[in-house]
């Protein structure tokens, strides 16, 4: 099977095309470094032709709001329409748990149109909504830092090592579209402050976690819903923070 990964050079989308590859099946891996670029649409028919399963999981390179939504609309519907051209009968992306629970978020505002742009589109799609990923709590702490203090709600989350959604996204690529939305998640629920808290305790960050229930995630007001899965069939994954944390920081 011919598949195309958009976003083939990223995080999870090199883990994937890995993956795929190692099962025999021709990936392309496609992204702007690589000559397709989704905006401009510059290498993308070609690297269409003869594919029956699209995966994107690009992100945008800025997350202000106008770019981030110029992003992502302009790059699914030049994708979109590709794939509709070169006769694809899978379009599968990867979208974010929670997002039509953040929309005063422009970057989940703009995940939202992708959404609806697929949705509404005349390709077969499934959409994967992945909670954040282990790799991604130090950007949290970026975002949320004011000097020497992270001040951080305490809302529930779930994250997913980048490993573990990538062989998820391996199950989702090969099978049949669901024309809806799945929901994956890591196996355990953490307080956001505290997973913060022991992101950098383990990497010895001196940096302050408060506590601050009016603190903002990404510019949304978060609860305990807002981050963790809605849907009772999430499929949940297995491996650990901690576990996953004790590699990264004896690797580093």
């Amino acid at each position: 099977m011919k598949i195309v990964v958009i976003g083939g050079s990223g995080l999870i989308g090199s883990k994937l095309v890995n993956n795929l590859r190692g099962l025999g099946h021709e990936v392309v891996a496609a992204s702007p470094s690589l000559g397709v670029n989704t905006i401009t649409g510059v290498g993308l028919s070609e690297a269409l032709s003869g594919a029956q399963v699209v995966v994107d999981v690009t992100n945008s390179p800025s997350f202000e709001d106008e770019a981030v939504m110029e992003f992502f609309v302009t790059s699914n519907k030049n994708l979109l329409a590709a794939e509709a051209a070169a006769g694809v009968s899978h379009h599968v992306a990867l979208s974010v748990v929670g997002t039509d629970r953040l929309l005063q978020s422009g970057y989940f505002r703009a995940k939202m149109a992708q959404e609806e742009l697929i949705t509404t589109s005349k390709v077969p799609y499934t959409i994967v909504r992945a909670t954040q990923f282990f790799e991604f709590v130090g950007s949290i702490a970026y975002v949320a830092t004011e000097g020497e203090t992270v001040r951080l709600p305490s809302a529930l989350t779930q994250p997913i090592v980048s490993d573990d959604l990538a062989a998820v996204l391996v199950d989702f690529t090969l099978g049949a579209p669901v024309n809806g939305i799945v929901e994956v998640a890591g196996p355990e629920q953490f307080r956001l402050d505290e997973l913060v808290r022991q992101f950098l305790s383990a990497n010895q960050d001196t940096r302050q976690v408060v506590t601050d229930a009016n603190a903002l995630y990404f510019g949304s007001v978060v609860n305990d819903q807002s981050l963790v899965p809605s849907d009772s069939n999430a499929r949940i994954t297995t491996t650990r923070f901690q576990d996953w944390l004790s590699r990264s920081t004896s690797q580093g």
